[in-house]
């Protein structure tokens, strides 16, 4: 005979998978050290943006900088996707059943892997010779701020959104972290604004900052046990 995991544990279920606090930690790091690395190899410089006027020459003069970069920032993309997988896996386990968690699946993937590509693209530009031709250097610089600007920071939004929303509304969450996060998805989805006009490239930064402080406060407040109310009417089964 056995019975229900809720049943044997006097807390209830807990939730297996890994911590959303350390993974939410190491993808915070690795992006963050990213920057640091460019600016200590290049004496405080940073990777240009594409709507600056005039050719640079960024790439070829510091291709070590932006290929150590490219490592870490593809390197982030991965906890990125395994904090996604992991809180709306949570979201379920805490019978959190709306279709918050799945927009926040969808969107989270979509952030993680927008991330890789565009790190992959800054590899490209640190590659010899890609950099000295006006065309490639433009375009590749293009698509990678494309993908890792707007492209990561609107779905990126839409996880913020959904667990926010998700996990507050069922009184997982605080309800300040629900007001946080919406902020920060709003502001995330007025980003998409870049496409139409270099001005909102200025939203870039507030939403992808402001998210890496959401990330490690929700890995730090959701909570990984359920209650031992919730799916414990089960009988014992054979």
């Amino acid at each position: 005979m056995r019975t229900s995991q809720a049943e044997t544990d006097p807390e209830g279920a807990r939730h297996r998978g890994p911590s959303l606090l350390a993974v939410a930690i190491v993808f915070v790091s690795l992006f963050v050290a990213s920057l640091v690395t460019v600016a200590g190899m290049t004496g405080g410089g940073h990777l240009p943006s594409p709507f600056e006027p005039g050719p640079t020459t960024f790439f070829s003069d510091h291709a070590d900088a932006v290929r150590l970069s490219a490592f870490l920032q593809f390197a982030a993309a991965v906890p990125l996707a395994i904090f996604t997988a992991t809180v709306t896996s949570r979201l379920r386990f805490l019978d959190i059943e709306v279709a918050g968690h799945t927009i926040a699946l969808v969107g989270g993937t979509l952030a993680a892997a927008m991330s890789a590509v565009s790190a992959l693209l800054q590899w490209v530009l640190a590659q010899p010779g890609v950099a000295s031709s006006d065309g490639a250097l433009r375009a590749f610089h293009l698509l990678s701020f494309a993908m890792g600007g707007p492209g990561f920071v609107v779905p990126f939004g839409l996880l913020v959104a959904g667990v926010s929303v998700s996990g507050a509304l069922a009184h997982k969450l605080p309800r300040w972290v629900l007001w946080f996060g919406l902020v920060i998805a709003a502001i995330a989805e007025l980003s998409s604004l870049t496409i139409a006009t270099p001005l909102a490239a200025y939203l870039l930064p507030a939403a992808r900052f402001t998210g890496l402080v959401w990330l490690i406060v929700v890995g730090a407040k959701l909570p990984v046990v359920r209650p031992r109310h919730l799916r414990n009417n089960q009988e014992p089964q054979p």
